[in-house]
């Protein structure tokens, strides 16, 4: 494994891919750990920019020391994602943590429609985001009241998705690549793509490639990143 000159107390920004069913907290809390233990230390400042559901894998940002400060503005930055939506089914979570609800055929739908309905979701526009998110309503995450099967009534945001392309070839299934703003919901998107062309969709699947000027090539596994702290020399405290 290489060992470059990290100086994780002071401050650095991991590129991590996360992995599928790890949440971003699963990804900050052993990092922190592996600090911890590693300069005995007790309080480790760890925190990420973006947060990736646990069903998408991907580019996750991980803020290190001073780093930290930083985190809000990263989390602001664009971000491009890749996935699949598949057409004619629906799950109240808009994706596969829940049980298809309902099904519709889509016999009918053409080619030439699914691409024009691409259009619709280019530019600035309001999204409702899902019910399974952890937005707050009333001072409880929304997920929580979902989860219970009580209804949520959630506020739209202003998002703005800069790019939207499709590809067919395994339809039902549709796979994408989207660049879009803070605060795009893709499980709202793939939702809400489905619904306009009148047979529901489902997000079934979401890999994070781009966020801002970092790039999932950049990015370690959290086993990676676990064996350079590991063999990090630890750095002096610089007054």
């Amino acid at each position: 494994m290489e060992n470059n000159d990290h100086n994780f107390r002071q401050g650095e920004i991991l590129c991590v891919d996360k992995p599928l069913h790890w949440t971003s907290f699963d990804v900050v809390n052993k990092l922190r750990w592996k600090l911890k233990k590693k300069y005995g230390i007790k309080r480790f400042k760890v925190g990420h920019a973006g947060t990736l559901d646990p069903l998408a894998t991907g580019l996750l940002l991980i803020c290190t020391g001073k780093k930290t400060k930083v985190s809000q503005q990263l989390t602001g930055d664009d971000k491009t994602y890749t996935g699949t939506i598949l057409l004619g089914k629906t799950t109240p979570s808009y994706d596969l943590e829940t049980e298809f609800d309902t099904e519709s055929s889509t016999d009918a739908l053409t080619e030439q429609q699914i691409h024009q309905s691409v259009d619709h979701f280019l530019g600035e526009q309001q999204q409702t985001p899902p019910a399974f998110s952890a937005k707050k309503v009333n001072g409880k995450r929304a997920y929580t009241s979902a989860r219970q099967g009580k209804a949520v009534a959630l506020k739209s945001n202003t998002i703005h998705i800069h790019a939207f392309e499709i590809n067919t070839d395994r339809f039902p299934e549709v796979d994408f690549r989207v660049k879009c703003s803070k605060g795009t919901y893709l499980r709202s998107l793939a939702h809400d793509f489905g619904k306009h062309l009148g047979v529901g969709g489902t997000l079934v699947a979401l890999r994070r490639t781009v966020s801002g000027d970092f790039s999932i090539e950049d990015a370690k596994t959290i086993e990676d990143w676990l064996s350079i702290i590991e063999t990090t020399e630890i750095e002096e405290i610089s007054s």
